[in-house]
């Protein structure tokens, strides 16, 4: 053997001790590979689109119901941001794992001392920054909903953990998709068939609660509730055990059809597969009959969860994560109560909040109203449009009595309800448009409340316009000074308009003259 060939083969043996051993060169390809994702398209645009969109979000002053977040939704609301970002991460760590065989290079990695196995081991740790960014805008995202004036409730690690798991879980598959299917072709298949597998999945289970579960992110169906923190009932440290252990377990996999074939290794993948299907147990388990009767109990009986507070000469009763809503309840209280005649301007009311929690979050049962006197529901939701909302129920119930009558409200009172909710807010005509169901100012209109609506006449439309068009001074005195006529059952609306001296609209009708 010459010297030069035996300078090659020396230089080609790998040591079996420490080389091999050493992860240093793993590290080391792992930055350089992190490095060289940034260079790719996708993966910088996407990035780049995400951060930049949540940082508009966090800088920008919210408005409405944005402004009184519920930090047990707005934990939830950081899962959905990263979802493109994982999706561009997956096809270029499949790209760039399969960058030695589309170049012809594996022959000249077969002489290097790290063995393949360790590389893909590299390709899965190059992700890890990007899953360390995606935790840093997750926490920045939360942290700015939990630092809002009006912010309530409790968030949850393991919903705030989903984000980063999901950009782990996206670079580990997409490793393991280059090691068993080498193919550039692959990935964009792969992302098609993914949710095609999803989709049929879906419609072969009827979309059960288990199946809903296997998906990295789970968002929710439905409707709008917002729950007590611990009535939320979402599985989610099961899910956080779940996503690890499949992360986990994809990233074995790639190291074992890598050539790995330690029996560390192969443990570890089993462990991993523990994990994993440990985790898909525990959140496929649904809701636990201790969580079923605690949603129960708080839909019929809240009274029993909640705690009051006074102000004024009302009292205030909410779930524990809502007590210091109280004080915007009681501002809306005293606005209505401040242009209200006769005994309603002084009469006390128990606002009580109310959900209804037996269907979840994805339950959008309307509440029944309260048959108890001088009784108000208020939503646990706030802001925009359910302050002049619950304004209405507020009205109802002093002019009616109560809230189960206010459904019955279709004469001349329905003028006198509206102006009392309307009449003290600071753009009146904003909040009619707001609390109509289809946001007009004219025509008849179904108007939205807490609980049970109104229901509005053009005609009855016309003399509400024309009083909030008014001077307020003049407007109120009026409605003080002609009180007991304008709540009168069975007033008309042509009463009222005359009363008021208003313009009587033409053909008026309401349930007193049908």
């Amino acid at each position: 053997m010459s010297l030069a060939t035996k300078t090659v083969a020396e230089a080609a043996a790998v040591p079996q001790d420490h080389p091999r051993r050493s992860w240093a060169p793993v590290f080391a390809l792992a930055r350089f590979e992190a490095r060289d994702l940034l260079r790719y398209i996708p993966v910088l645009a996407t990035l780049l689109l995400y951060v930049g969109y949540t940082a508009w979000t966090l800088f920008d002053s919210k408005e409405g119901m944005d402004a009184f977040p519920a930090l047990q939704d707005a934990d939830r609301a950081t899962q959905s941001g990263p979802l493109l970002f994982g999706i561009a991460l997956f096809v270029c760590v499949n790209r760039c794992t399969l960058r030695s065989r589309r170049r012809g290079t594996d022959r000249q990695f077969d002489v290097l001392v790290m063995e393949p196995w360790r590389r893909s081991v590299a390709h899965v740790l190059s992700v890890v920054p990007f899953a360390a960014v995606t935790a840093l805008v997750v926490l920045g995202e939360f942290t700015r909903e939990a630092l809002r004036p009006g912010a309530v409730g409790h968030g949850s690690l393991a919903e705030l953990a989903v984000g980063p798991l999901y950009v782990l879980l996206c670079g580990a598959l997409g490793v393991l998709l280059a090691r068993l299917v080498p193919s550039t072709f692959s990935a964009p298949v792969g992302v098609v068939g993914l949710f095609v597998l999803s989709a049929f999945i879906s419609a072969g289970t009827s979309d059960a609660e288990w199946t809903r579960w296997l998906s990295p992110i789970v968002g929710e169906n439905g409707g709008n509730t917002v729950l007590p923190s611990d009535l939320v009932g979402r599985p989610a440290a099961w899910h956080a055990l779940y996503l690890t252990g499949l992360i986990l377990l994809l990233a074995l996999c790639a190291v074992l059809a890598s050539g790995g074939r330690t029996l560390s290794l192969k443990a570890g993948a089993a462990g991993a597969l523990a994990l994993t299907l440990a985790g898909a147990v525990g959140q496929s388990g649904g809701v636990s009959p201790e969580l079923a009767a605690a949603r129960e109990q708080a839909s019929v009986a809240p009274q029993r969860d909640q705690s009051c507070v006074k102000h004024g000469g009302s009292t205030y009763c909410a779930f524990p994560e809502w007590t210091g809503r109280a004080a915007d309840w009681a501002e809306v209280v005293d606005r209505v109560q401040s242009l209200a005649g006769g005994t309603a301007a002084r009469q006390p009311l128990l606002v009580r909040q109310r959900v209804d929690a037996r269907y979840g979050l994805s339950g959008d049962a309307a509440i029944d109203p309260l048959t108890t006197p001088h009784q108000v529901t208020v939503d646990t939701r706030w802001g925009g449009n359910r302050v002049p909302e619950f304004a209405v129920a507020v009205s109802y119930v002093l002019v009616a009595g109560d809230e189960s009558k206010g459904s019955e409200l279709c004469d001349g009172r329905v003028v006198t309800t509206m102006w009392l909710a309307l009449g003290g807010a600071s753009h009146p005509m904003t909040s009619l448009a707001n609390v109509r169901l289809d946001d007009s100012v004219t025509g008849s209109a179904s108007v939205l409340a807490p609980t049970s609506g109104l229901s509005m006449t053009a005609g009855q439309t016309d003399v509400v316009r024309e009083l909030l068009q008014r001077p307020r001074g003049e407007a109120t005195a009026t409605v003080k000074q002609h009180w007991s006529e304008l709540t009168a059952p069975g007033v008309s609306t042509a009463q009222v308009a005359r009363v008021l001296g208003a313009e009587v609209p033409k053909g008026a009708k309401d349930c007193a003259q049908e």
